[in-house]
């Protein structure tokens, strides 16, 4: 008989002044994930109330840092910048050292900075404290534009929408892709952003003004074309080096990965609606035949694109 999976224990560390939106993130894709592979602590110093950063609401918590004692991984959403208590911070130490996961929203990165969580790794923030977060803890890598970064055992998300992105991934990296869609699904979010991906990347149609604008929106409409770096350039009336440094200096990539991510968000969007052949998504995403489908579907999201149908589809 084969012996049922632990439960994967969170444990989420509320601290004074905590943004609730980081908050409710972590409790949605951890407390209602519904198939019992995680149970889920909210937990404050001493238990009882705990501001938040949003005016009139206060929260009341039951459990204790206790809870940070048989964790597997622990979650620090963000909280009002300034010195983390030094028992929180205790904890986390403590914690970290018999081997739980830990992992930060937004500002919560300052707590697990301060620590020492941080020191020589690569870690981020939301961007409007990257440069805080730098100068604070000079031993931490910052990277201010990735949506979340990936350390092992600790991960830092950027601010309010990228913890969702991290915490979707934390499923992905727990139980496989297919738990991480169906998750999104039911909080009718796409799949996560890869951690890499900038903080800034516009979506929709630019302004008229943008020098881009032209480009991204004929791109979007022609998908089902073969298009070409040329072809971009062509239609933003500039040469083709000068298209893939504005690119570069807009969504961190070339025009060519824009244009694959377009096609792959195109194809998501066909599989989710269903009623297509995995041959008819290729085609109109502009991927050309089902096996190139999977190629990219595999390197962007490590599933295949009839399991992700059929996550959409249960």
């Amino acid at each position: 008989m084969r012996k049922k999976p632990a439960t994967h224990r969170v444990a989420v560390l509320a601290l004074p002044t905590v943004v609730a939106f980081d908050l409710t993130i972590a409790t949605q894709v951890f407390g209602h994930e519904g198939h019992g592979r995680y149970a889920m602590t909210v937990c404050t110093l001493d238990g009882g109330s705990v501001t938040t950063t949003t005016d009139g609401l206060e929260l009341s918590v039951a459990a204790t840092l206790d809870a940070l004692d048989d964790a597997d991984t622990v979650i620090v959403p963000g909280f009002r910048r300034g010195p983390a208590p030094p028992r929180a911070l205790d904890a986390l130490r403590q914690a970290h050292r018999r081997g739980a996961r830990i992992a930060s929203i937004c500002t919560g990165a300052f707590a697990l900075a301060q620590a020492g969580l941080l020191d020589g790794r690569r870690a981020t923030t939301h961007w409007a404290h990257a440069d805080a977060l730098a100068d604070e803890h000079p031993l931490v890598l910052v990277d201010a534009n990735a949506l979340y970064v990936d350390e092992g055992e600790v991960i830092t998300s950027a601010g309010l929408a990228a913890g969702l992105d991290m915490c979707l991934y934390l499923v992905g990296r727990d139980h496989g892709q297919a738990a991480a869609i169906q998750r999104a699904r039911h909080m009718v979010t796409p799949l996560h952003r890869a951690g890499g991906q900038a903080q800034f990347i516009p979506v929709g149609v630019p302004d008229e003004d943008d020098e881009l604008a032209g480009v991204i929106t004929w791109a979007s409409s022609n998908l089902h074309r073969p298009i070409t770096v040329a072809d971009l350039a062509r239609q933003g009336v500039m040469s083709s080096r000068t298209l893939h440094r504005t690119f570069q200096s807009r969504f961190r990539m070339s025009p060519r990965a824009w244009l694959i991510q377009q096609r792959l968000r195109a194809a998501c969007t066909l599989l989710e609606n269903g009623g297509t052949t995995v041959d008819e998504v290729a085609r109109r995403a502009g991927l050309g035949t089902a096996t190139n489908l999977r190629a990219h579907f595999q390197r962007a999201f490590a599933t295949t694109p009839t399991a992700y149908r059929r996550a959409f589809t249960q």
